[in-house]
């Protein structure tokens, strides 16, 4: 069974920190050419002066940098995942910007520019923070195509609605414990095993609902869809014993002169075995030491 690997974040800080401010990436911004990210404020100061990467001296453009530039949403997405409370820090200091001077333009105009995108609608979760889960039977992908014709009509989600439950957990819990309270829970035989899938995936035992909620595009608007299935328990195969040998019968094929047997452990044996009738009249060796031949 795979564990997981807690790695501290000083080890990841050369990753997701600003060569030019020493501080996480905010607004993360890729230079085109050699790929080295900064902050979008550092960058875009620090080119109004120079036309070169600060990392590798690479020239960005030679009249225009700030046109070979690209923000990188995907990498601030893992630095706000990986370091707790920075999101939540830096809406706070761009509700306080602009509640201070009111007059300042938003420069895209966005909700998250202005500070007003709160953690839940941004996915971010914390390891105390409670997870509200559904969970139902996996149906199998032929199942779910069967059953769509209803579904279309929108008859068969109003009653999945009414009847929904869903149970609700800590972020930190695994889906191993998800699998053993579904295996205490519905009283499953030891001989099958439990899988905790998210749609047609299934999940590693390691997981905790608050990576789940970061791998896969759930943007807690409902609780969390997982789904089970029951399958038989893998059995582990067992080698077929080997026969003893029978006295004076050569199994291994090599030649009558090897001196060695096998036991009826499956070990080698050193002790002699009696020669028969078809050695009589042939060399043989013991140990490397020449013996008569049989008369």
């Amino acid at each position: 069974m795979h564990r997981a690997t807690r790695i501290k974040i000083t080890e990841l800080n050369p990753h997701l920190m600003c060569a030019l401010c020493g501080g996480y990436f905010v607004d993360a911004t890729t230079i085109v050419e050699c790929l080295h990210s900064f902050c979008k404020t550092c960058i875009v100061r620090y080119l109004e002066t120079n036309k070169y990467c600060p990392m590798c001296d690479v020239q960005v453009h030679k009249t225009r940098p700030l046109l070979s530039i690209r923000s990188d949403k995907t990498l601030q997405d893992i630095v706000y995942k990986l370091v707790p409370g920075l999101f939540k820090d830096e809406m706070k200091r761009r509700r306080d910007f602009y509640a201070a001077y009111p007059l300042t333009e938003v420069p895209n105009g966005s909700n998250e520019d202005r500070g007003e995108v709160l953690e839940q609608e941004k996915g971010a979760l914390s390891d105390d923070e409670i997870v509200s889960l559904s969970i139902e039977f996996y149906e199998g992908v032929r199942d779910r195509e069967e059953k769509k014709g209803p579904l279309e009509n929108g008859d068969g989600d109003k009653e999945k609605q009414t009847g929904v439950r869903f149970l609700r957990c800590p972020a930190a819990m695994t889906v191993m414990h998800l699998a053993k309270f579904l295996r205490n829970k519905m009283d499953v035989p030891s001989k099958y095993k439990v899988e905790v899938l998210y749609e047609d995936e299934p999940l590693k035992e390691y997981y905790t609902l608050m990576d789940i909620a970061y791998i896969y595009p759930w943007r807690r608007n409902g609780p969390l869809p997982l789904k089970y299935r029951v399958q038989p328990a893998c059995k582990r195969l067992t080698l077929p014993t080997v026969p003893t040998p029978s006295e004076g019968t050569n199994t291994s094929g090599a030649s009558e002169s090897s001196g060695a047997t096998t036991a009826p452990n499956g070990g080698a044996s050193n002790c002699l075995q009696t020669p028969s009738s078809t050695s009589r009249g042939r060399k043989m060796t013991v140990n490397g030491a020449p013996v008569p031949p049989l008369t």
